[in-house]
């Protein structure tokens, strides 16, 4: 059991009040409003102890940076491919899914993260407005 100490408080918060799964950038950004001593090694730290306890959850992307979910329940993102931004997918979560996997290298599968990806509203927006008419 870690100490609930005041820098851990705050991070646990930013990450429940951001709502917008986080990097550790964003993170600090925000934590650094409300305590402007707080380090980025304090909130890194915070960050993956909280993700170890279950508190919140640590997402590796692929050819990015770790992002921070406050919801831990197993649910899917989507990552837009212009901004790079990550959102909950509103669908049904399909238990044991590596279960069906037809397996021909010998893994022993321990779990899944599955990324959707596509461009958000406002990218799409964005570019309509840019696109030559």
């Amino acid at each position: 059991m870690k100490r609930n100490t005041i820098q851990r408080s705050l991070v646990l918060k930013t990450v429940r009040e951001l709502k917008s799964h986080p990097t550790v950038d964003e993170v600090y950004t925000a934590a650094t409003a409300e305590h402007p001593t707080i380090s980025k090694g304090t909130v890194y730290r915070n960050l993956n102890q909280l993700a170890e306890e279950g508190e919140i959850r640590k997402m590796d992307v692929p050819a990015g940076v770790e992002h921070y979910d406050h919801c831990c329940h197993e649910h899917y993102h989507v990552r837009c491919l212009k901004c790079g931004r990550i959102y909950d997918v509103d669908m049904d979560y399909i238990p044991h899914l590596e279960r069906a996997i037809k397996d021909a290298h010998g893994f022993e599968f321990s779990g899944y993260d599955l990324m959707f990806k596509g461009v958000c509203a406002e990218c799409r927006c964005k570019e309509e407005i840019q696109a030559p008419h």
